[in-house]
């Protein structure tokens, strides 16, 4: 840019901030009124309230929750699985609730076949993307004053897991239910290190247009079934 150009270009800036300048005067600033203990005060909840909580919020974006237990809640993917007509559901085998849904199957007369996520996905991206209905993942825990489930994603279950089918089933165990992010990171540790991808699902994947149409799936998982495996 030439000298001229570069005068020219300084004289519009000082133009546009003297006119901002000048637009204040004769005008009382607006005293603020944030409220500190947003921060500083983290929302707390009984234990008869925590987990109802996060079922509420999560509902409230049209997610779906059912509290099961930690034998039973196998059948209750087999229901969700067979009531949307779907045959096949993606998990992990190198994790304890893959073995036990694999467990569980091996003894019942449901015909529903699961897919290992047991290579890389260079080798099988279009089926992953547009042949696999459903997907189950474990959970590192909730919060529940947002409503979100924490997934800390490692090789046997990746990120993707939970973000390309169009049905993810998540398993939280009731007991690592946190009131608020600031307790869970606290508790686990985060500063001493986090994964490449921490994720907070709060949700099924929606989005919005300019005219505010909302529209699920269009960025991950249309559906989220959330289980509560209460310790009973």
């Amino acid at each position: 840019m030439s000298d001229l150009g570069s005068m020219d270009a300084m004289n519009a800036k000082q133009r546009i901030l003297g006119k901002l300048r000048g637009s204040l005067q004769g005008t009382t600033p607006v005293a603020d009124d944030y409220d500190i203990d947003l921060l500083t005060e983290p929302w707390r909840y009984s234990d008869e309230a925590r987990i109802p909580r996060l079922r509420q919020m999560l509902e409230a974006v049209h997610g779906e929750t059912q509290l099961s237990t930690r034998a039973g809640w196998p059948a209750r993917v087999i229901e969700a699985l067979v009531a949307r007509g779907i045959a096949e559901l993606l998990v992990s085998p190198a994790t304890a609730h893959g073995r036990q849904l694999a467990e569980h199957l091996a003894s019942s007369p449901c015909a529903i076949r699961l897919k290992a996520y047991d290579r890389p996905v260079e080798e099988w991206k279009d089926e992953l993307f547009f042949h696999t209905p459903a997907s189950l993942t474990g959970t590192l825990g909730g919060i529940a004053a947002t409503g979100s489930l924490v997934l800390w994603p490692t090789p046997e279950e990746p990120r993707l897991m939970s973000l390309v089918p169009p049905f993810h089933i998540a398993l939280l165990n009731a007991s690592e239910v946190r009131d608020n992010f600031h307790d869970f990171m606290h508790e686990h540790n985060w500063a001493a290190g986090l994964p490449t991808n921490a994720l907070l699902v709060s949700g099924p994947s929606k989005t919005a247009d300019i005219q505010q149409t909302l529209a699920y799936g269009a960025h991950g998982p249309k559906e989220l079934l959330v289980l509560i495996l209460e310790d009973a």
